[in-house]
């Protein structure tokens, strides 16, 4: 049998199979008014038709507060009424045998912009947008505001509504966190040297750098469960020859993390520089992800144009990782777990709801 199809137990949660869906912004709360931040049926039914198709995890993001949203229409993880709606996605994910997993974020200078299919634009009180935070005034590119410098009262405050964010999504039913430090967010801000500019002890070093970071990972373990794995997401580069994070950086961090109480780290790239150019094409991540496996004792999950399942099962056979996320072939084919599992011939099946026997 693939290990694709093996069960994968971190801390006291098993994971039934290493398919799973990495979180991928909807920009659907609310789109007919006012946003909420709740899930609405369009989330119940996106999660639900994956869960059905046996993807052993299933993610999404919830930000905390409402400024670290990306998009007015982000999902939150705010008040109870988001936390009542979100019971209904994980009551549901754990009736198909998927663990319901939450990913922690905050947008950093990269927040209030409009919907990708309204071009992304950022917006302003008008549209429901909001002034951006960030460790430094610095815009991330010429369409985006300065952003306003956090100060250490501000940095604190992050911190706390991070861990807040942690206690509401265990009472959402949630059995698995993960915190984003990827992509060009605010964690992501915080590490980067090409976007954290400071000079108090949130800037300037290596250890200062990542001191947000370590907080964050700390406020959130205190009040998770100790039999409950978090994760952390990671940009492992941000693709500069130098003035930036690298991949030796992500190797260094991952230590750290380790001891801080992370038990996963899901490796991506990029994000953090306007118009830099990445070598995109098949797995083109994974060597990231490989590294950090083959020299840690962190566990770690592989990302990036994974579409197929000999693909996504050599990626595990030859021991780059341990699990792989796969978000554009997830949105075209929700059943990928179930029919890659009869590729393969696995011998133990994904889980196939009762309905759909006969497709089997």
């Amino acid at each position: 049998m693939s290990t694709l199809f093996e069960p994968f137990t971190l801390r006291e949660v098993t994971i039934p199979n290493r398919v799973w869906m990495p979180p991928m912004c909807q920009y659907s709360a609310a789109p007919e008014g006012p946003p909420t931040g709740a899930p609405n049926d369009w989330h119940f039914a996106h999660y639900a038709a994956r869960a059905t198709g046996g993807t052993g995890a299933d993610r999404r993001r919830g930000d905390r507060p409402p400024e670290g949203r990306i998009s007015p229409y982000d999902l939150g993880i705010w008040n109870d009424t988001q936390v009542e709606a979100f019971r209904r996605i994980t009551r549901f994910l754990r009736s198909q045998g998927t663990v319901p997993a939450i990913q922690l974020a905050h947008s950093g200078r990269k927040a209030s912009t409009d919907r990708p299919w309204k071009g992304g634009a950022p917006v302003g009180e008008d549209a429901y947008g909001w002034q951006p935070l960030a460790p430094s005034a610095l815009a991330f590119d010429e369409r985006h505001p300065v952003p306003t410098e956090l100060t250490v009262a501000g940095i604190r405050e992050i911190v706390g509504q991070f861990a807040d964010a942690a206690r509401r999504a265990l009472d959402a039913g949630f059995e698995i966190a993960e915190i984003h430090g990827a992509h060009g967010y605010l964690v992501n801000e915080f590490l980067s040297p090409h976007s954290n500019h400071r000079t108090d002890a949130y800037g300037g070093s290596y250890e200062n750098r990542v001191r947000f970071a370590l907080e964050v990972v700390d406020a959130v373990r205190e009040v998770w469960p100790e039999d409950k794995p978090l994760f952390f997401r990671i940009s492992a580069t941000d693709w500069l020859e130098e003035g930036g994070w690298s991949a030796d950086d992500t190797v260094r961090f991952a230590g750290e993390l380790r001891a801080h109480g992370i038990d996963l780290l899901d490796v991506s790239t990029g994000g953090n520089v306007s118009g830099v150019r990445l070598p995109v094409g098949p797995g083109y991540q994974v060597p990231f992800a490989a590294r950090v496996k083959a020299e840690t004792s962190l566990p770690v999950a592989a990302v990036g144009l994974i579409t197929d399942a000999e693909q996504a099962a050599k990626i595990l056979a030859n021991d780059e990782a341990d699990a792989v996320l796969l978000g554009r072939e997830l949105l075209r084919n929700p059943s990928f777990a179930r029919l890659a599992a009869r590729e393969l011939g696995a011998e133990v099946q994904v889980h196939v709801p009762d309905q759909y026997h006969r497709s089997v």
